[in-house]
């Protein structure tokens, strides 16, 4: 390991490119190579353009930050998440764009964020009357989820939304207790609200130990993964705590009107994928309720900023004399055969992302030239699937198309307004983020 500050300069790593150990590595490495029964490219010209677009965009995105504090024990860390949702009002946007150029305050006028936040004990952190830094997460994050609401009208708990995606968790081979770093051996699936460990003990257990965040949790070191999964996974539950407000309040029909993107993919990863399941089936659930008031579906949209999709669709997209290959207005819905062969290879026979995706990977090249990778959700049952290409599975696919030329920013590289406008919120500045850590250690502190 560097000291700190200490870097390896440029020798050392053509040094260690060249050497023979790497050499034999790569060579035993498997390279594509096309065949007659690989996957072709083809991109596929867009359907015509929709007019009758979503008249409001909410864009969701979240942001985290762990920072050193002091309390007096070396290493001592706390995390701070927030998730951040835009009401985009694209009417009012129109409105503004026929004289231009738009005056900033305005603009800025038709864009309505709203943020919500939580502090998380990390290393060395223990509060009240734990004996763990990972027990005071556990409890820190239950209360989190209890103590956010979305709608002051409403006054629905984030908690209730997930504890109803509980109920579609399975519930064979249920998880071991969480205090099993502690000895106990019991394996349970923790109910719904706060209640005690089956082991003699009767140690508290919380609803959402069901996510199983804190087995990433590090009793030494950061724990800034541990903090991503909550940021990742509370800002999908908080799309289905939107979609479920409509229905409590009977406003379905105004759902029409509406398009929600969420930043990164329509997927959770890592300790609470099974999640992934509960929310596919529930978008299912008000998906049909939606449609059968309607006659139109739900419009969700993921996007992938980077990553190896992102990575692809840019290789892919020139032709041998560098010229592009995807013409604007033009897509490819990557199939799970086209996935594993180019993508990420594997030969097993389960369905890329079975475990971890409520929806489907969508390249699209907008009417500017922008290159986009998108995720479509499965909103119905014949929907939910990477066998096939064909786009009328997916009746809002030519709205997606159209949204996305209209959404393009030109402040980034195949960047969306929406986008940009959700993480400007979520985003934590370092400095600042830090000050607020500090005081919200303290606070958290005072507390024990």
């Amino acid at each position: 390991m560097p000291y700190e500050g200490e870097f390896a300069k440029y020798r050392p790593l053509q040094r260690i490119a060249e050497t023979e150990r790497v050499k034999q590595l790569l060579s035993r490495a498997r390279i594509f190579q096309a065949s007659s029964s690989s996957p072709v490219v083809q991109p596929v010209a867009a359907p015509a353009i929709d007019t009758d677009l979503p008249s409001l965009i909410v864009a969701i995105d979240g942001s985290m930050a762990e920072v050193p504090v002091k309390n007096g024990y070396p290493g001592a860390q706390v995390g701070y998440c927030t998730v951040a949702s835009v009401l985009l009002n694209l009417r009012e946007v129109d409105r503004l764009d026929v004289a231009r150029p738009i005056d900033p305050k305005s603009f800025r006028k038709t864009e309505q964020p709203a943020t919500i936040d939580a502090a998380l004990p990390g290393t060395n952190v223990v509060v009240r009357n734990h004996t763990s830094a990972r027990d005071s997460f556990r409890e820190a994050l239950y209360e989190t989820l209890h103590d956010v609401v979305v709608d002051e009208d409403d006054r629905t708990n984030l908690l209730a939304t997930y504890e109803a995606l509980l109920t579609y968790k399975p519930t064979e081979n249920p998880p071991v207790c969480p205090y099993d770093y502690d000895g106990c051996k019991e394996h349970f699936n923790p109910a719904p609200g706060a209640s005690s460990c089956t082991c003699p003990g009767k140690r508290p257990v919380y609803s959402t130990d069901a996510l199983r965040i804190h087995e990433r949790f590090h009793d030494g070191g950061s724990n800034g993964e541990a903090f991503g999964e909550v940021m990742s996974t509370w800002e999908r539950v908080l799309l289905i705590h939107l979609l479920r407000c409509f229905e409590r309040k009977k406003w379905l029909d105004d759902l029409t009107s509406l398009a929600f993107f969420l930043d990164g993919p329509l997927a959770v990863f890592g300790h609470p994928a099974w999640i992934s399941a509960s929310i596919s089936k529930e978008l299912k659930r008000l998906n049909a309720l939606v449609f059968k008031q309607t006659g139109k579906e739900l419009f969700i949209v993921g996007i992938e900023k980077s990553g190896a999709f992102a990575s692809h669709f840019d290789e892919i997209d020139k032709t041998e004399t560098g010229e592009p290959r995807f013409p604007p207005r033009s897509f490819l819905l990557p199939t799970d055969q086209y996935i594993k062969e180019r993508i990420i290879f594997s030969t097993s026979t389960k369905r890329y992302g079975a475990d971890t995706y409520f929806g489907r990977k969508l390249f699209y090249k907008t009417a500017s030239g922008a290159r986009i990778v998108a995720n479509i959700p499965f909103l119905t049952d014949a929907q939910d699937t990477l066998s096939s290409d064909d786009v009328s599975l997916y009746p809002q696919f030519s709205k997606v198309c159209s949204l996305l030329d209209k959404l393009v920013s030109s402040r980034f590289p195949n960047s969306l307004s929406p986008i940009i406008s959700a993480h400007a919120h979520a985003a934590i500045p370092l400095e600042l983020g830090a000050k607020v850590l500090q005081q919200l250690a303290r606070a958290l502190m005072r507390k024990t």
